[in-house]
Formats: C-alpha cells, structure tokens, sequence
C-alpha cells in the first residue's frame, strides 16, 4: 500500500496544468528530433538536456521523461517511413515496417508501431512500480567490493556486446575512463592528465561529451557524406491511422512476447535495446516459418509489433534500474544520470528516501508520457514526415549552434565550446571507424564510481584484494559477467561459422556453374 501511496502522490504531482504542459513539450520536441534523418533518440536526450537545467528539479524530469520516450517513437517512425533508423533499437522494425510501407500500409505500421511501444512501456512502467522499491531495498547492501563488481560488469557486458569487435568496444570504454579520470584527485588532491591546463581542474562535464558525442559529432557525420538521395522523398501516410480487429488479433500475441522479451534486458546492462529488439524479431521470424505460406519479407504485422514492445519494454525497466541502483544500461540512461547529478541527486538506495517526491512523480510522468505519446503520434505521423522537407544545410547548422548554446548557458565558459568541439571531431572519427560510443559514455559515467567503489574496498580490507570477491553478491554478479561474456562468444563462433559455411556454398555454386 505504501508504494500505491506514493504512486498516487506523484499522479497528483505529474498532473498538475503546469508539469502536464512539460510533458506535453517533451514528447513533441523528443519525436520531433528523433524524426529527424539521421539523428534519433539520444541524440534528442543529449541535445535538450541542456534546456531542462532552466527549470526546477521536478519539472525538468518530467518533461525529460517525455524526450525520452518521445525520441524513441521518432526512431521508429524514421524506420518505417524511410527504412532509416534513428538508433540502433529501432533497426529491427524495419524490416518488416518499411515493407508495410511500401506496400501502402504506412498508417497501420506507425499504429503498430505506436500501440507496440505503449504496450511495452506501460507493462514496463507497471511492473518497475513494484520492483524499483525492491531494488533499492536490495541494494542496500551493496557494499564498495559489490558496486565495483557491478561497475564491471556494465563494462565488460556493454564494450562486447555493442560491437562487432570486442576490441573496439574496449578501445572505446577505455577513451571514456581515460576522460572520467581528467582533473584534481578527490582523493590524493594531485592534478590528472591535465597537460598543466587550470582549464581541466575540475575534469571534463559529461553534459559536454555526450553532446558532443552524441549530436554534434553525429551532425558531422552526417552532414560529411552522401546519405540521403536528394530524389528520394518520404513516404506519405494515408488512410486510417489505426488497426482493424483483425489487425490487432494478429499483432496481439506479438505485443505480449515481445514485452517479455524486453523486460529483464532494463536490469542487465547489455547496452539498452537493441539485443531484445532482434531476440523478438527473430522469434517471431521462426514461428512464421511455421505459417502457410510464410509471410515475413511481404510487411508481417507481427514483425513489426513484436520489437516495438521489446524495445520499450526494455526502456522502461532501465528506469527502474536507474532509480534503484544507479545504474545506467544504456547511453541514454547514462545521459539521465548526468541529470541527476546536474541537480546534485544520486539515484541509487538512498534516493527514494533522500528524493521520494522526485522519484515517484518521475516514475507517475512515465505512465502519462506514454499516454500522450498515444495520441500524438497515431494522427500527427504525417506531420512528422514534414520534417524532413527541411533543408538539410539549415537543420543541421541550426542543430550545431543549439548545441553550442546549451553547452555555454550550462557553463558560461568558452573553453566547454572548445572541448565541445574537439570531442565532436574525436566523435566524428570513432563513427567514421564504426567504434561504438554507448561503451565510452558508460565508461565515463561508471568510471569515478568504479575507482571510488574500488579504493574504498582495498582500503577497508588493509589493502587485500580478495575483498573483491568475498561476498554471496559479488559472486552472483562475476558469475552473470561471465555468463555474458559466454554468451557473446557463443553468438560471435556461431554467426562466424554460418557465413563460413555461406561462403563455402556460393563458393561451390560457382564452381558447378
């Protein structure tokens, strides 16, 4: 009852004229980036994250609640419309999206789409009411050696599995540790790789990294090469913008599998939703061949609808990972969490009784984020579309210069556009090379609690590093790290093998020809 209390005292918060309006702005300027071709959801997080810290602590979650889901349902609209993904999340729904697109059901595949996510992210959103108090109960317990191992295990799990080479994950995990340590030692009060700089005393803000990693650095990709063809135009949306009962029936069963699927990847930090995301869609892709005939490639509902909810299914369950233990699963929930600390709130154990009020009406803003998600996006997806008739050397010129006003009205300082800018190029050119930039945000945001949690646990036991290890939890999480890491490797000898054996075959084909 405790936590149906407090539930409905964050209702009465989120609910209010004032923070309904931030709601409302956040879902529309969080879709209306997230549609834009080639940005996509953190991409919008990271750029309006500097225009919530004009607001109070409360308003500013709410209506970054609504960016944050709201980009989510650009990205598939991009997939859909244009076969272009605004993330990676999103690259399954377009298989079988675009092909109800192209074949003239583009309303139906943005309903599918839109009532997928709701599904999803409501069931998410349930449950996380329930658990996130258990969570932060359970963490309690947590103990210096057990967030260091937590810590590492994000690490090892995030860099290998974002990547298609293990080693890019951690070349990319290790540049963002390398920019968490920059600046004064909390601890032993010695400069830290900052080159003799007084610039770099205080480190480098994750606001500025991951702007520029994040969008700056990927308007510059973008803009660099010849993505788009300028003879390419949108596809338009007519007709009804909803689902006959048929419809539903078929994509039904694929809202409920899809959920299940995304639910327990918001508490492992496998790098968000992208794995999900594909294990639904291939899911659905095996129980079609047992159709017929097989509809998967002709635009199947259920291809579409099963990834949807797992994508935000698993969205909505990293909130609670992040609420309750501090940890972010995903880039997106990485630049939360530079939030938070932006406002001085650590989520974690404590924060439900240090920020109550703060965390209940956050997670109340969800439900309604949802639901105005809802009834946006079903009848405005055509004017969605219209965005994309703006002049690309406008759009992203005009996102640059939003970048750099964020990142100087945060800070006031000359040297955060500089660093802004040269981070970006970095950025530029680990995009170029196909390097992954969830590990380094990761890296960045873990980094100091790794290094804290790390010196603390040597320092309580004299120094003795089985301390590390001691422990039922520590054990538990080494024990899951390694199961990822196995599995992994599994999935990586196993696509090797099959395009061998492709390879082999074509190789044979051509020989018999």
């Amino acid at each position: 009852m405790d936590v149906l209390s407090s539930l409905i005292g964050g209702f009465g918060d989120v609910l209010h004229p004032i923070n309904l309006l931030w709601v409302l702005i956040g879902c529309l300027l969080g879709t209306a980036v997230g549609v834009m071709p080639g940005l996509g959801s953190s991409m919008a997080v990271a750029l309006l994250l500097p225009v919530t810290f004009a607001l109070e602590p409360t308003a500013a979650f709410i209506m970054f609640a609504g960016i944050y889901f709201g980009g989510l349902f650009g990205d598939s609209t991009m997939a859909i419309l244009m076969n272009t993904p605004g993330q990676a999340s999103a690259i399954a729904s377009t298989f079988e999206g675009h092909a109800m697109a192209r074949a003239g059901r583009a309303p139906q595949a943005l309903a599918t789409a839109a009532i997928g996510a709701f599904v999803g992210g409501f069931v998410a959103s349930i449950i996380m009411v329930f658990l996130t108090p258990w969570l932060a109960a359970f963490s309690s317990s947590f103990g210096p050696a057990e967030y260091f191992a937590l810590a590492l295990f994000a690490f090892i799990s995030t860099s290998s599995m974002l990547a298609d080479s293990a080693i890019k994950g951690l070349l990319s995990l290790s540049l963002g540790l390398g920019i968490s340590v920059i600046g004064i030692d909390g601890v032993s009060g010695a400069p830290r790789f900052t080159m003799g700089s007084a610039l770099l005393f205080d480190g480098i803000s994750l606001v500025v990294v991951t702007v520029a990693m994040l969008a700056l650095a990927e308007v510059i990709y973008v803009a660099c090469r010849e993505r788009f063809d300028p003879t390419v135009r949108p596809i338009r949306p007519s007709g009804r913008p909803w689902l006959s009962r048929q419809e539903v029936k078929e994509a039904a069963p694929a809202w409920a599998r899809g959920t299940a699927i995304g639910l327990p990847f918001g508490v492992i930090p496998a790098g968000g939703s992208e794995l999900p995301t594909f294990l639904a869609f291939g899911l659905e892709k095996r129980l079609d061949g047992k159709r017929r005939p097989p509809r998967f490639g002709t635009g199947a509902i259920r291809g579409l609808a099963a990834p949807e909810a797992a994508g935000n299914a698993t969205t909505g369950m990293s909130m609670g990972a992040l609420l309750a233990l501090g940890l972010p699963v995903s880039a997106t929930a990485a630049i939360m969490l530079a939030a938070f600390r932006q406002y001085g709130i650590q989520p974690g154990p404590l924060m439900f009784e240090r920020s109550g009020d703060l965390a209940w009406t956050l997670i109340a803003s969800f439900f309604v984020a949802m639901i105005v998600l809802l009834v946006i996006n079903m009848p405005f997806a055509a004017l969605w579309a219209k965005l994309l008739l703006i002049p690309k050397p406008y759009l992203y010129a005009g996102i640059s210069v939003f970048c750099g006003l964020g990142i100087y009205a945060t800070s006031s300082s000359v040297a955060d556009l500089l660093i802004l800018l040269g981070i970006a190029l970095v950025g530029f050119v680990m995009r170029v090379a196909d390097y992954p930039l969830a590990p380094l945000i990761i890296g960045m945001v873990l980094g100091p609690l790794a290094e804290t949690s790390l010196r603390d646990a040597l320092m309580s036991a004299a120094g003795n590093p089985l301390t590390l290890v001691d422990g039922p939890i520590v054990t538990l999480i080494y024990l899951l790290m390694v199961a990822a890491i196995a599995f992994t490797i599994i999935t990586r000898v196993r696509d090797h093998r099959a395009a061998r054996h492709d390879a082999n075959r074509a190789a044979s084909d051509q020989i018999i020809l």
